[in-house]
């Protein structure tokens, strides 16, 4: 059966590749919906390749509302009114915390949930969850889904493992990263990313949020979800198991691997990744260099204290990275920022409701930006 398909977040990195899946296999899909945050040229060229029913813009400076040849939603809070219209599986695409609302609208409205914004269960952690039947939400990260489907059929599990790339500083020592800049920051060795996540690798921050992710989804203690560097990036996770065995699972590096799994779950599709060669190939595995890629440490903490902290640490890594990414800050910077507005979070009880979450987020920008403009000025 073809499956009704909304993309949120159609215009980024992740959003493009989905519908790249649908280009290879247009017998197994639908697109009913399309979604973007200001990108609205991209938006109105899928459009009339695809023929949703209907698409949104979350811009409010939106062009002519002609051209699209389908209903058009536009504003803040578009993207949310399509996760919640019925469809066999919404794709979360979208980049950061303005991604939280159309998770939230997603499960209430008993859809279908590939996720591939990781900060919907970073900020919203239990309460998230606690939002979804079981079943409803299907991992897109490629290590999430790597854990996924290691833990299909699987008993006397004790723990998940998520591989991190290292980024392209990994080898470096601290007085090189005195010197390197964003441009430096967005060369990542092994995946194709947009620059928000590209910078979070090479800071550690996106295996950081991951941890918090895995914590969540798969209901793994902190202390049960390891991280290793694999610089070659082809082993995308496991699960260690109580006899002391392991299941990994490798493929080399395509997001639309994961993303076809999620959207076809249960079924396989070829979406054209070569095969992993084991010829002449070898896969090394490193510990982490937390003492010197200190977001990582700091996110795991703030997953650990839970309540407004992991709300803060997201809020905070996306103001000082869009900082850094415009020259205000210097690499190492990124981390000193985001611990001061951590250790400075009182008490903004139980994150349990989008408000709740909003106001916290809302909280830690403003004191991000206010420690950042003071960081600048050192």
């Amino acid at each position: 059966m073809r499956r009704r398909l909304t993309i949120l977040g159609s215009t980024g990195s992740v959003g493009r590749q989905a519908l790249d899946v649908v280009r290879t296999h247009p017998d197994l899909f639908d697109v009913v919906a399309l979604s973007a945050n200001s990108d609205a040229q991209t938006l109105r060229r899928q459009a009339v390749e695809f023929e949703p029913e209907r698409i949104a813009l979350e811009s409010p400076d939106f062009p002519a509302r002609s051209g699209f040849g389908c209903e058009l939603l536009t504003g803040p809070g578009s993207a949310e009114h399509l996760a919640r219209e019925p469809a066999d599986v919404v794709l979360n695409g979208i980049v950061g915390f303005a991604g939280l609302a159309a998770t939230v609208g997603a499960l209430e409205a008993g859809n279908t949930l590939a996720l591939a914004n990781k900060e919907s269960l970073v900020t919203g952690g239990e309460w998230v969850i606690g939002l979804a039947a079981s079943g409803q939400i299907l991992p897109v990260d490629s290590e999430h889904s790597a854990i996924f489907q290691c833990l299909e059929g699987a008993e006397g599990v004790s723990g998940v493992l998520l591989t991190a790339s290292g980024g392209p500083f990994f080898a470096l020592e601290k007085s090189r990263l005195l010197e390197v800049g964003p441009e430096d920051a967005l060369k990542h060795p092994t995946w194709r990313m947009g620059p928000r996540i590209t910078i979070d690798s090479a800071t550690m921050m996106n295996k950081g949020l991951e941890v918090i992710e895995a914590r969540h989804l798969f209901g793994i203690p902190y202390d049960d979800v390891r991280v290793t560097v694999h610089r070659q990036s082809v082993v995308h996770g496991g699960v260690f198991f109580e006899d002391g065995s392991v299941v990994l699972h490798a493929a080399l590096p395509d997001m639309k691997l994961p993303i076809a799994y999620a959207l076809l779950y249960p079924e396989r599709a070829d979406v054209g990744t070569l095969r992993v060669p084991f010829d002449n190939t070898t896969w090394t595995f490193e510990e982490t260099r937390d003492d010197l890629f200190r977001c990582l440490p700091l996110a795991v903490e703030a997953g650990r204290a839970g309540g407004a902290y992991p709300v803060a640490l997201n809020a905070a890594n996306e103001v000082v990275v869009e900082a850094f990414l415009d020259g205000q800050l210097q690499f190492l910077q990124i981390p000193d920022v985001i611990e001061e507005v951590l250790d400075a979070v009182p008490d903004l009880g139980p994150m349990h409701s989008l408000e709740a979450i909003s106001s916290a987020d809302a909280w830690a920008r403003e004191e991000a930006a206010r420690r950042t403009r003071r960081a600048a000025l050192r």
